[in-house]
């Protein structure tokens, strides 16, 4: 029986998910500047709305492809998310996550960074589950959604260069990964 025939497509509206923090002390580096892993903390959680949104189940991060910090983030800035669904695949979401500070006080927004993340989706017991297609509506949306084909691919071609490089690779299953022999 085939599942994903069953699910219902979804537009990439549906998916739709923003956040909003204040950046604090806490959440900075000794310049005052937004720690980058604390911000990667925040697009893995805005993204993983966008995909749980989409799938309607449980989704794990399998990979932040591609990140760009555009420019730092302060003490003080208003941070602001913003995720959806570029692409679903048989099992898998590409969401694509876009990063603004807004200067409330002025009303303006400065992009600070993206990124492109891939979920999947899974059951209670943690197994690969189908996800919904997805409908892209607009002409940006269609954009993204080639897009993320070809990101896709690129992925694709690299694991099976690094799979590749492995089995040419006469000490990968006699090495340790800090260097030592294995016993």
């Amino acid at each position: 029986m085939d599942f994903a025939a069953q699910l219902p497509t979804r537009s990439v509206a549906e998916s739709r998910s923003e956040m909003t923090e204040l950046i604090l002390p806490n959440d900075t580096n000794t310049l005052g500047n937004l720690l980058g892993g604390r911000l990667m903390h925040f697009i893995d959680l805005v993204g993983a709305m966008a995909a749980y949104r989409h799938a309607r189940t449980h989704v794990v991060t399998a990979s932040m492809d591609h990140i760009d910090f555009i420019a730092p983030v302060h003490v003080g800035d208003l941070l602001i998310l913003k995720s959806s669904v570029n692409r679903a695949f048989n099992t898998s979401m590409e969401v694509g996550v876009k990063v603004w500070v807004e200067n409330t006080i002025a009303g303006m927004y400065r992009h600070v960074a993206s990124a492109y993340l891939t979920f999947v989706a899974v059951d209670s017991q943690g197994r690969r589950v189908p996800v919904p297609k997805l409908y892209p509506e607009t002409e940006e949306e269609k954009q993204h959604y080639e897009d993320a084909a070809r990101r896709r691919e690129l992925r694709q071609k690299e694991l099976e260069r690094k799979r590749q490089a492995k089995s040419q690779d006469p000490t990968a299953d006699t090495m340790r990964p800090d260097g030592y022999a294995k016993k």
